[in-house]
């Protein structure tokens, strides 16, 4: 949800070098940007973070320790005054709680940029050619080579007590079973067995890097998600996705995204009905 904020430092002529977690390597891949990532031990972080030599940075996190440890690696970043960390930066921006978190980041982002443009109403993460291969290899390598319908039943967590994951994917994916469609499935890190589980008899993908999963999606007829990271890339990659909710804010959280069909909200999980009419509709498209 953070692309069309670093797309706009990126357009401001800006020189990107992004820094987090081992996956953004790979689905930024498409990209001329550099991208490092960030050890799990402080030390290395600030080792890490020190090698860049960047002097200004953007912080997309929240949290009072990446503020220090920018502030130690000597980058001057610009960020939310959020966890007492507004000392630590350069300038702090006052929190809107009501924004979108795609409108959240763009307002960092264009602080930074010192301009404001409308916000794309749809993301556009490119993929590379070789995530592309890789998906069509996957999917030819378990003998879906029509068009196919991906579902992502899992959401890791809870918010404010409850679980995100909504519990009518094993009848859904029994049902478009049943009517002849192909299915599938591709787990996150470590989820096999628990996507096996939810999903008896759809086509269950081995477990990939996030850029091969972002192809999959784009090349899915139709995805169905839960308020979570695999229904946010759908989202990016443009494809037609039902995004259901039940716990989450969608006011907040919900994918950016003129393809998407919202089902649901945060005061409660859409009758299983509500859900399958979405999806039958979608794909007679």
């Amino acid at each position: 949800m953070a692309l069309p904020a670093v797309d706009l430092l990126a357009d401001r002529g800006f020189a990107l070098t992004l820094a987090g977690r081992a996956w953004a390597k790979d689905l930024f891949a498409a990209y001329p940007w550099s991208v490092v990532s960030l050890p799990s031990s402080r030390i290395d972080r600030l080792r890490a973070l020190r090698d860049i030599n960047a002097k200004t940075g953007l912080l997309l996190t929240n949290s009072f320790g990446t503020a220090l440890e920018f502030r130690l690696a000597g980058i001057s970043a610009v960020g939310y005054a959020r966890d007492g960390r507004s000392w630590l930066l350069r300038k702090a921006i006052k929190v809107d709680d009501g924004d979108h978190m795609v409108e959240y980041y763009y307002r960092l982002s264009s602080a930074l940029a010192g301009t404001s443009p409308e916000i794309p109403r749809d993301l556009r993460l490119r993929i590379s050619e070789l995530a592309r291969q890789r998906a069509h290899d996957l999917l030819a390598r378990q003998g879906v080579n029509a068009k196919y319908v991906v579902l992502c039943p899992v959401a890791v967590g809870f918010h404010r007590g409850k679980l995100k994951a909504w519990d009518g994917f094993t009848r859904l994916g029994s049902e478009l079973l049943a009517a002849g469609r192909h299915v599938v499935a591709m787990p996150g890190p470590n989820e096999t067995a628990v996507v096996r589980n939810a999903l008896p008899g759809v086509t269950v993908l081995p477990e990939s890097d996030v850029a091969t999963f972002a192809a999959v999606l784009a090349g899915a007829q139709l995805v169905v998600a839960n308020d979570s990271g695999p229904g946010h890339l759908a989202a990016a990659v443009g494809a037609r996705l039902i995004s259901v909710f039940g716990v989450t804010e969608p006011e907040k959280t919900r994918p950016w995204s003129t393809s998407t069909t919202l089902i649901g909200s945060s005061d409660g999980w859409p009758r299983y009905e509500e859900v399958v009419t979405a999806v039958n509709a979608a794909l007679r498209i």
